[in-house]
């Protein structure tokens, strides 16, 4: 994933499950085409084999544990996800947090493998705590914020610039910003700020023209 780059997480929203799921992916590949912008999608982990089979854009599962193979039931094994075409996985967004133990678990464990990490905090702190473990991009999400009309960018730009700082002291890793994003304006004021792309979900997802929207917040990229 290179950056700038837009991340769209279809979560578990009915636009973005199932047969909709390919069809918006289908979508957002169209739009990188169009814009030849940067443009990953997080899906639900029992997506990712058909939506992988039908786009190039990369794929990102939406979850990861920590497990190893073995008697567990109910997890998410990252071979299991690799093997079935996920190129990254986005780990502890604030609706799924992980306690930091196994947050660097599922980090190591994604690295094992060959996945990329896309790891969300809430706070410029836990940032920087994150970035120890070296995750490939971390993302800023206040959780007040999360499908609101107010972006981050726009209401408290101080935390994107805070955790860009406090990150960079510890490792050179790309910072995403996300909530509440959904204009092209929101999306130029977050690169201004130093952000190096967004995470985006209901403001595509749930949007009555995906393609218009995302194709206005791929512009300013």
């Amino acid at each position: 994933m290179k950056t700038p780059i837009i991340i769209v997480n279809f979560k578990a929203y009915k636009e973005g499950t199932g047969r909709n799921a390919v069809k918006l992916a289908k979508i957002c590949e169209k739009v990188a085409k169009k814009t030849k912008k940067n443009i990953a999608i997080a899906v639900e982990e029992v997506d990712i084999r058909n939506i992988s089979s039908k786009v190039k854009i990369p794929v990102l599962s939406e979850h990861l544990d920590s497990i190893r193979e073995g008697a567990h039931t109910g997890n998410n094994l990252a071979e299991a996800i690799k093997e079935n075409g996920a190129w990254g996985t986005l780990l502890n967004h604030s609706e799924n947090r992980l306690r930091i133990d196994q947050l660097e678990e599922s980090i190591k464990r994604a690295r094992e493998v060959g996945l990329k990490t896309v790891v969300c905090a809430n706070n410029s702190e836990i940032a920087e705590a994150v970035a120890a473990f070296e995750p490939d991009m971390i993302a800023i999400e206040p959780p007040e914020l999360i499908g609101g009309d107010i972006s981050v960018s726009t209401a408290k730009p101080q935390v994107i610039t805070d955790t860009i700082k406090k990150v960079k002291r510890i490792a050179n890793i790309p910072v995403l910003c996300g909530a509440g994003i959904k204009s092209g304006a929101d999306v130029k004021k977050a690169i201004k700020l130093g952000a190096k792309g967004i995470l985006v979900a209901s403001g595509i997802v749930k949007a009555k023209d995906p393609e218009k929207a995302l194709t206005e917040l791929a512009d300013p990229l």
